[in-house]
Parts: C-alpha cells; structure tokens; sequence
C-alpha cells in the first residue's frame, strides 16, 4: 500500500462494507457503483479493490490481471446502462490541479444525455 493512502477515504470504506453503495457491477478486482452525487442520467464510478492512489500509482503497481480487469468493468458497466451507442465519457482525476477529490483511483463513467463540451478552450496568445 502506498505510505500516503488514507484508509479512511470514502472508496476505502466502501470496499471493506463501512459505507453502502449502490453496486452496478462487481468482479474480482473492481467495483462499479452509483455516484451519489450525479453529475449525469448516468454517473457510476469504477474503483481497484486494492488501495490505488491514482492512475500513475495503479499503472506502477498493479498487476496485468488488475489492469485488464478495471477496462473490462468500465465496458461492462457501459453495456449494462445501455450508453454505448449514444456515446459517453469515461474521465479520472489526478491531483490538485485536475481535482481529484477522494484519493483512491476512480473512473467516473458518464451518460445518458448530451454532455456537452469537455473543458473551455484555452486561448494562447
């Protein structure tokens, strides 16, 4: 486990049945659940069952099984909300500066309506 995980995160607390969730999908290394605060029809996260901090600490520690198992829950989870035909957005957080606001890897998958532009355009001088 990474020195700077917080055990007392809310995923964390979700994982090891502290906290309810409104389960999507499960399978042997990940866990999709509803958010509970959605920013689409749609809005499930997909998080690692072991305690990632971010996309940079899965791709270094986790195992090919985990890595391949986290894609395979986000396609799943696609398929089961019916979206893959009228399109969504798959996104994660990193860090400060692109607001990642609980430290454990997630995936928000979102759907089920236009979602519009992805971010302003940035005007460069």
């Amino acid at each position: 486990m990474n020195k700077n995980y917080d055990i007392e995160n809310i995923f964390f607390k979700i994982l090891t049945g502290k906290i309810p969730c409104d389960k999507v999908f499960e399978s042997d290394h990940s866990l999709a659940f509803r958010d509970i605060n959605p920013r689409a029809k749609v809005h499930v996260l997909v998080i690692p069952k072991k305690p990632y901090l971010n996309l940079e600490d899965f791709t270094l520690y986790a195992d090919s099984l985990e890595k391949v198992d986290i894609f395979d829950c986000i396609s799943k989870v696609v398929k089961k909300e019916k979206i893959m035909n009228d399109g969504y957005r798959v996104l994660t957080n990193i860090g400060e500066d692109g607001h990642q606001e609980v430290q454990h890897l997630h995936f928000h998958i979102l759907g089920g309506q236009p979602l519009g532009g992805f971010i302003k355009k940035l005007l460069i001088n």
